[in-house]
């Protein structure tokens, strides 16, 4: 009898089971970082191709394809339903142009019991639903167990292993820090906040901030005009969340979740949103530069919701938000689109 409850004793505890939804960059590199620590990854993709090179090479072959990933710790799935039923927690790490196409295949009795985790950074464009507000609203899902990733970080430099931080929003604090302690490692650093709305909205319009500048890049403006562009969609942003989600608690816009978040997409090369206003400044059309580019740049969506929620504010309230808007959906020329914004802007 001492000697099994020795070996009881001995039974090593069952690791975190933590499923990822998405096949893309920022999946790949959460999945090696998670892979890292004590996790089990449950892992789903859509392309089965993409699954069996996985199996056979320990390598995604579209997104960071030089990451290796521990198969000893990650499990592949096709199918979607089988990847989340026996997860603690879900991160949905898709596109948000895809998200409800993903998402609705799947039956709501699933998420019972389970803390999901918007990695998105994007809002659903047929609803102009942030993914909590989607999960709250169409799945039932209470407030306390749903959680997002903020930045300031790239997926390609997690992936390098390169000294970052993250943020877990979520309107719980124990659930946010049970999830925050699965991603430290020696590279990563991760902190909690409580301002779920906010950080998720921030998240939105930083993309559309990031096309912005690389719009203006491409027409030729300087780091000079660029440095007052970012700090006049900070004050944007501001306009736009006091109104929107105002908070009870102070919210501090100068935090790596908004400004860090907010600098890193608008200046980074990793960033797609940058990528693709550089292409519209330099001249493509906006489908010509859809079609060149690899991934999705979260801005364009993005712009079309954000205008729409914010259709009671003024231009001079929100003048990027919708010179933005004017050229990607009203086929505004970007330079007559600057030429204007650049007036407004002190």
């Amino acid at each position: 009898m001492n000697i099994l409850k020795k070996i009881r004793l001995r039974r090593t505890p069952v690791a975190t089971s933590i499923a990822v939804i998405g096949g893309g960059s920022w999946a790949t590199a959460l999945v090696k970082l998670l892979s890292e620590n004590a996790v089990q990854v449950r892992w789903w993709l859509r392309d089965r191709e993409s699954i069996q090179h996985i199996k056979r090479y320990h390598k995604n072959p579209r997104y960071l394809s030089q990451v290796r990933i521990n198969r000893r710790k990650v499990r592949l799935f096709y199918q979607i339903t089988k990847a989340i039923r026996k997860a603690q927690f879900v991160i949905i790490a898709v596109p948000a142009a895809y998200a409800e196409s993903v998402l609705e295949t799947i039956p709501k009795t699933i998420w019972q019991d389970k803390i999901i985790i918007s990695a998105v950074k994007g809002i659903i464009p047929a609803k102009n639903l942030l993914i909590s507000d989607y999960f709250i609203q169409h799945l039932g899902l209470a407030a306390e167990n749903c959680c997002a990733i903020a930045g300031p970080c790239h997926a390609e430099e997690v992936a390098l292993e390169k000294k970052s931080y993250l943020t877990i929003a979520g309107v719980s604090e124990q659930n946010t820090e049970n999830f925050a302690s699965h991603l430290r490692s020696r590279y990563l650093a991760a902190h909690t906040n409580p301002d779920l709305e906010g950080i998720e909205y921030c998240a939105v319009i930083k993309n559309i901030i990031a096309l912005a500048c690389g719009i203006a890049h491409g027409l030729g403006y300087g780091d000079n005009f660029q440095a007052v562009l970012v700090a006049n969609a900070m004050e944007e942003i501001e306009r736009f969340l006091t109104q929107k989600c105002p908070n009870n608690s102070p919210r501090l816009l100068m935090g790596s979740a908004y400004l860090g978040d907010l600098l890193v997409t608008a200046y980074s090369q990793f960033s797609r949103n940058r990528t693709f206003g550089n292409m519209l400044g330099r001249g493509y059309t906006v489908q010509s530069a859809q079609m060149e580019m690899n991934m999705v740049a979260e801005g364009y969506f993005a712009s079309k919701c954000i205008y729409e929620i914010a259709e009671g504010f003024a231009f001079e309230q929100l003048p990027i938000i919708h010179s933005v808007y004017h050229i990607l959906y009203e086929q505004m020329p970007p330079s007559e689109a600057f030429r204007r914004l650049a007036a407004q802007l002190k």
